[in-house]
């Protein structure tokens, strides 16, 4: 449960008054203890109302105050006041014995009585006070026990009763789950505290209760739904507002059942609700569920590529989808470098069977096995229908994970394949560069086939290191090494088993945690460089991946303007796979360096990103007559240009001007509070869209680098601005 910020200030103002309490109290003690000496030590009186009192008759009563003190010590201060306490008391007992003994000071006797008997009176205070703590604690304890016993029995039953509900169609199973952890996603990259993104994650997992009032026919229907049954679909989402409405300790439940099929431009159902009159947790629940209708099997398609979903998100965005959160879902699909966020049953790993029957040569080939810098361990049994039967091993990549052969998957899911690899130890090279075998037999044993066997047990070991892979096949008789050097580090890898003649059982997958280095691989080939062109101000770069390198932090000053040459890596095929430019500051100048704040990242498709929601930004992308559509626009990365981007700073706004290929980019960065930085400038972006400053500069040095995704960037020049 999180805490508000006047509980934070009620709390610090207790903890004040507590420590303004010992104090008083201390003073108070010390005072008391000295007086009560002086007293018994003084020959004088006191004239009060026409009565003598001597002088003597008072360290009782400055005894009992200094008692009183530590009394209350033990009472409001708890260990500090008990240890301070007894601190204090068996303090006094040393003066006590020894004014007793060497001055025969009777009077003494009554005050260490005193001492005695408060000494008793604290410790039991003390101690009952902590059997009350103790108790209280285990009632606190088990009410805590209680509440996540019912969290749990709530969390089960919900999640039971959607379960239940996605089970009526096969198409649908798991997607309400799904939508809820894409939902808290999207809810924490959007800086959600972490209580409002738990109940945003319950609205998503019952947004789909309706469908429980909607008829099986028309839920599992295969063909195209009639117009008067797409109604009927639609009531789902007012009958799960009224299931849902009940449930009045959760009141946002029913929000997300009602409201998640509205649109942002007022087209969707069921009150025709338009931008921000739509509840944010239903927009969330709106990009999530479209976000899984997509990357899920359908029965009349498999899930979408990534990028084709990427580019759906943001042709929805503004129409369908809210702006602000269709952008941050294209965030979390642009760092999904493995796209994990799709439909369990299609990750590669959990669709591999334990059995796999192999008639002809590749007739039948497993679902990929990511091969990675962890090493892969893959078990298993090969049983031939024939005397020539033998495994065999594909090494590819592809979106999906899939070996492909028709020409349309090949070309939509970039299939592309490196080698064939048999486990005789034959390698046939497709689009890898080269291979090198090695076999280690044991004793004077030649390599075994699998004629005249039942079974015959492998085991296969399988690791990369950048643009080198590692195979070993092992069997009882001999382990076979391949390593083969692939064209570059940009693409993935895989393998997937097959065979001629056999069948492959008790297939078992282990994945190791540890990763490898360069020197697990010996290299039979050098790694092919995309960045040999000249070099200009700042160090090449090459980047192989999301945002996997960056040049170092260029001081933007007043303005700069930066000259490089750019071509997309032959991997590349996505739109983003382009140039960025990081707009930052760190104390050591360096991306990700020390105190890093990013207040920009500009790409040179025409969008943008604010990493640490500490800066504002307004991205103008126009697109002039000279663009001719992105087909073109990719083909010109791929082929490289030359570009020029231009940095400007006055204060606390920074421009980012660029135009490549008839797409013209202006990006205005605000740094200052009204965007969360905490240097105190105040800076804001007008409703109709202008933008304003405050002519106050942020006291950090600010910084560009160069960044991007499949792309190589080279002769990188820096140039002073025309101001």
């Amino acid at each position: 449960m999180s805490i508000s910020r006047g509980q934070k200030n009620k709390g610090v103002k207790y903890e004040k008054s507590l420590i303004v309490l010992y104090v008083v109290l201390l003073v108070l003690y010390i005072v008391a203890s000295v007086y009560t000496r002086m007293a018994s030590q003084s020959e004088g009186s006191l004239d009060l109302f026409g009565t003598i009192i001597p002088f003597s008759s008072f360290p009782g009563v400055f005894t009992t105050i200094a008692n009183m003190c530590v009394i209350l010590m033990v009472l409001f201060l708890d260990k500090l006041g008990f240890f301070t306490g007894m601190i204090l008391l068996i303090g006094q007992f040393p003066m006590m014995i020894i004014g007793f003994v060497k001055g025969h000071n009777v009077s003494a006797l009554p005050g260490l009585f005193t001492n005695v008997l408060t000494l008793v009176v604290v410790i039991v205070i003390y101690r009952r006070n902590r059997k009350i703590d103790d108790f209280q604690q285990h009632e606190i304890d088990i009410l805590v026990e209680q509440q996540k016993g019912s969290k749990r029995l709530f969390r089960q039953t919900i999640t039971a009763l959607v379960t239940a509900i996605d089970a009526k169609d096969e198409y649908s199973r798991g997607h309400s789950i799904r939508v809820a952890e894409y939902s808290r996603k999207l809810a924490q990259e959007m800086g959600k505290p972490e209580e409002e993104c738990e109940e945003i994650y319950y609205t998503a997992l019952l947004h789909d209760v309706g469908k429980i009032g909607v008829a099986d026919a028309i839920l599992t229907k295969n063909g195209k739904l009639t117009p008067e049954e797409y109604e009927k679909i639609k009531e789902h989402a007012a009958i799960g507002h009224q299931i849902l409405s009940g449930i009045t300790e959760y009141p946002w439940l029913s929000i997300g059942a009602q409201a998640h099929h509205e649109r942002y431009d007022g087209k969707g159902y069921p009150n025709h609700l338009t931008g921000e009159d739509i509840p944010e947790i239903a927009r969330i629940i709106s990009v999530a569920d479209s976000y899984d209708a997509m990357t899920s099997n359908r029965s009349y398609r498999d899930a979408l590529p990534q990028q084709i979903v990427r580019e759906e998100i943001v042709k929805g965005a503004g129409t369908q989808f809210d702006p602000e959160i269709a952008k941050v879902m294209q965030h979390l699909i642009d760092i999904d470098y493995d796209y994990q966020m799709k439909e369990e049953e299609d990750a590669a790993e959990r669709e591999i069977s334990d059995t796999l029957k192999c008639t002809a040569y590749r007739a039948e080939i497993s679902n990929g096995i990511r091969v990675s810098s962890a090493p892969t361990t893959v078990r298993l049994q090969a049983v031939p229908s024939e005397k020539t039967g033998l495994p065999s091993l594909v090494l590819f990549d592809a979106v999906d994970g899939r070996v492909h052969t028709d020409e349309r998957s090949i070309k939509n899911l970039d299939y592309y394949e490196y080698a064939e690899i048999r486990f005789d130890g034959k390698v046939k090279l497709t689009k890898a560069r080269e291979f090198r075998v090695e076999v280690q037999e044991q004793a004077s044993q030649k390599i075994a086939a699998l004629e005249g066997r039942k079974d015959h047990g492998y085991v296969i070991e399988a690791v990369r290191y950048r643009d080198h892979v590692r195979i070993r096949i092992k069997d009882t008789v001999h382990t076979i090494q391949v390593t083969i050097a692939l064209q570059d580090n940009t693409r993935y890898s895989y393998i997937g088993l097959t065979g001629e003649n056999c069948i492959l059982q008790n297939i078992e997958i282990k994945k190791d945690e540890k990763e490898i280095d360069e020197k697990e691989i010996a290299r039979i080939a050098p790694e092919i460089s995309y960045i040999s062109g000249p070099e200009g101000d700042v160090p090449n770069l090459q980047v192989e991946g999301f945002r996997a390198a960056a040049t170092k932090g260029i001081p933007i000053g007043d303005g700069i303007r930066l000259r490089f040459h750019t071509k997309s890596l032959p991997s590349a095929r996505l739109i983003w796979h382009c140039p960025y430019i990081d707009i930052f500051s760190s104390r050591d100048g360096e991306v990700y360096g020390r105190d890093y704040r990013e207040y920009a990242l500009v790409r040179l498709d025409g969008e943008n990103w604010e990493a640490d929601r500490i800066a504002r930004n307004h991205l103008i992308v126009t697109k002039q007559e000279s663009f001719v559509g992105w087909d073109v626009w990719k083909q010109k990365n791929r082929e490289g240009f030359d570009c020029e981007i231009t940095i400007k700073r006055k204060g606390n706004r920074i421009d980012v001007i660029t135009e490549n290929f008839g797409l013209s980019l202006r990006n205005v960065t605000l740094i200052g509070s009204a965007a969360g930085d905490s240097d105190g400038q105040e800076s804001w972006i007008r409703t109709d869209g202008m933008i304003e400053e405050s002519g106050k500069g942020v006291d950090r040095e600010v910084y560009a680098a160069l960044t991007g995704d499949q792309c190589a960037i080279t002769d990188i020049r820096i140039m002073e601005v025309d101001q």
